[in-house]
């Protein structure tokens, strides 16, 4: 008989399974209510940035210069504390009190994003290329630390199932925070009002992470700083460090190009894309705070059938619930991009790419939650090869459209086109790679994604065709996500899908914490 998972070997086995896959559904499900959550809070942000007179797509754009430096150095602050916390906690469970094991990382991350924001503040010209910033902009690399720690406190959360601590620090209060200071310092200081939108954000968020990660963990007892101790922690950290700061990288490396090449005005539109387009990205990292400790337990048991059955699981819920978001935003991508501003209309080449870059990354995110546990050099070389690739075929794109006389937002379509290639190209790498060292299939595709995106296209076309714009979005969007996700419930489904989508009455975690459904 045919499973979800294209063989009946692959069908979940055990309680021990089912009560993973209730544990990850169970994680998907909070955060997936909070992507839409997230969503409500960042249009109107962008619609402030691109319509409001003291900003537009040029601030916009030297604003986004900036954040990408500052988010990217961030991550490599953290030291690989967002992934590889789970596995020091697994490993030191019984042994350690576990506040001070996140001493350890937190310690090396306070130092390591204290001397980059120092670092920045004396150099602006790296985060500002066309060196145009006030002196409230260069205070941007106050929220280095705040944003790096507020990583490892909901990594440390999510180590514990707690996930709904990051629905409100990253979906709530985050981007309804700078939306709102966003507004207001169009009157107070619309100079620099994006800037202090962005630092007022990132400490809102991470005073939300800390609380309940203090009532969670409480204080280290019995701890010292170990300089030794950090020193190899350091080390046994960097390529995870290495390969969190690649991911990231991956999604900010053609605006850090662009803004060298193109005007901050093309940067800008590219931006608002980007931002539509990471929405549906959000889904992936809906399950990587439960996928981490679920994944960890079971390399513990050595149970690599169970990793990939997780793995091929979690790959599908994102692959068809990124296809369905992507294909709502894409087809009435002027719409879209239009709410933004008039001047944004021209971003929706690079949006649609962008959007088709994050469905074909999800192979790659979800293969690199287990390889950063059973493979973390050959990962990291994997990942280095792909923003690589990615630095080359996007300045080789941004060149090419620039020789041929096509304008800006061309170079920024080429940008996002390049980030595609690359993204498809590592999540075939990286789930071959995953398949071998287990020993056991990672795909997680599904013919019956075909028969859903079909009359979803064709309910779009009509929309945008016979409907005005206003109308091809108000019911367009719901319509095609509907048909969409209505084909996909029939056809694609099985048992274990639906868990994603119906509450178990309860389950035991990893961690033999009850879960409520």
């Amino acid at each position: 008989m045919s499973t979800p998972y294209g063989d009946p070997a692959h069908a979940p086995q055990g309680d021990k399974e089912r009560d993973d896959i209730a544990a990850l559904a169970k994680g998907g499900r909070t955060n997936l209510f909070g992507f839409f959550l997230r969503l409500a809070a960042r249009i109107p942000f962008l619609f402030i940035a691109g319509r409001a007179a003291s900003y537009g797509p040029a601030a916009l754009g030297r604003f986004a210069s900036a954040l990408v430096l500052i988010e990217l150095t961030s991550m490599l602050c953290t030291m690989g504390e967002k992934r590889g916390l789970a596995q020091r906690l697994s490993e030191t469970e019984g042994q350690v009190r576990p506040a001070n094991v996140i001493a350890d990382g937190s310690i090396l991350a306070i130092i390591a994003s204290c001397t980059a924001a120092l670092l920045f503040w004396f150099v602006p010209g790296v985060l500002f290329p066309g060196g145009h910033y006030t002196q409230i902009d260069r205070l941007m690399v106050i929220a280095l630390p705040p944003f790096t720690m507020t990583e490892i406190w909901l990594a440390a959360l999510a180590y514990r199932l707690r996930v709904t601590p990051t629905v409100w620090s990253r979906a709530i209060v985050e981007p309804w925070t700078i939306s709102i200071m966003a507004g207001a310092m169009i009157w107070l200081a619309p100079e620099s009002g994006l800037s202090i939108a962005y630092i007022a954000s990132i400490y809102a968020a991470a005073i939300t992470a800390f609380i309940p990660f203090f009532r969670e963990y409480g204080l280290p007892r019995g701890w010292k700083p170990r300089p030794g101790a950090m020193r190899k922690l350091a080390l046994r950290s960097l390529p995870i460090a290495l390969a969190d700061a690649i991911e990231w990288g991956t999604r900010r490396v053609d605006i850090f190009l662009l803004g060298f090449l193109a005007p901050a005005s093309a940067v800008g539109v590219y931006y608002a894309a980007q931002q539509v387009a990471s929405l549906p990205q959000k889904l992936k990292t809906s399950f990587e705070p439960v996928l981490g400790p679920v994944i960890t337990r079971n390399l513990k048991e050595k149970d690599y059938a169970a990793i990939a059955r997780q793995v091929c699981q979690v790959g599908f819920w994102i692959t068809a619930s990124q296809a369905g978001i992507a294909l709502a935003l894409g087809i009435p991508g002027n719409g879209v991009m239009g709410l933004v501003g008039r001047e944004f209309v021209g971003g929706t080449g690079a949006l649609a790419f962008l959007l088709a870059a994050e469905v074909v990354a999800a192979t790659a995110v979800v293969s690199e939650a287990a390889l950063i546990y059973v493979a973390r050099l050959r990962n990291l070389w994997v990942s280095i090869g792909t923003i690589a690739l990615q630095a080359a075929l996007t300045l080789f794109g941004i060149l090419l459209m620039q020789r041929l006389g096509f304008n800006p937002l061309f170079q920024a379509a080429a940008a996002a086109c390049a980030l595609m290639l690359a993204l498809g190209l590592s999540s075939i790498v990286k789930s071959v790679m995953l398949a071998r060292i287990l020993k056991e299939p990672i795909n997680n595709w599904r013919w019956a994604l075909v028969w859903a995106a079909l009359p979803a296209v064709v309910i779009g076309f009509l929309a945008v065709r016979f409907l005005p714009e206003w109308a091809a979005l108000a019911f367009g969007i719901p319509a095609i996500m509907g048909s969409y996700f209505l084909v996909i419930w029939k056809k694609a489904f099985g048992p274990e899908d639906r868990r994603l989508f119906q509450k178990a009455k309860k389950v035991e975690t990893p961690l033999g914490e009850q879960l409520p459904g």
